[in-house]
């Protein structure tokens, strides 16, 4: 493992969290979208998006085998997907409203802002314990070059 593999792991979880951030964002921007889209004349609901964080080695035995054998390999995180959460949309009774249905109930988002505020906060620390171990990458290295002069 060489001294610029701590920073690539960094780096890629600190691209992978901000991504996350961006996602939480939009939910929450969209959580009263009664009309993302339209299928048949009828109004289809914002549908919360969730990022899918996957390991860039495909398993650990893979990973421990690079290592021994000294293979230089790319570590770290990626986001291997942004999917659907296929969960029901909240009906709520407005008969006024215009994308209510005949029965007079509007299809809301899945959207929680509760669960998206719990989810910002795991990802706003997940970013911050990426950028004080990226920190402490460095300083290793400062340090390190010190002890050289």
């Amino acid at each position: 493992m060489n001294i610029s593999s701590s920073f690539n792991i960094s780096a890629s979880a600190l691209t992978a969290q901000r991504l996350r951030m961006d996602v939480i964002s939009s939910n929450v921007a969209n959580a009263e979208s009664t009309r993302a889209s339209v299928v048949n004349g009828q109004a289809v609901p914002y549908r919360r998006k969730m990022v899918v964080l996957s390991p860039n080695e495909s398993s650990f035995s893979e990973l421990l085998q690079n290592q021994m054998s000294g293979q230089s390999t790319a570590a770290g995180v990626k986001v291997s997907a942004i999917k659907d959460d296929q969960s029901a949309f909240k009906p709520v009774y407005n008969p006024t409203h215009p994308d209510a249905d005949a029965k007079g109930y509007v299809y809301m988002p899945n959207v929680d802002i509760a669960k998206e505020m719990i989810d910002m906060i795991s990802a706003t620390r997940s970013y911050e314990a990426n950028v004080t171990a990226l920190n402490a990458s460095k300083s290793m290295v400062m340090k390190a070059l010190e002890i050289g002069k």
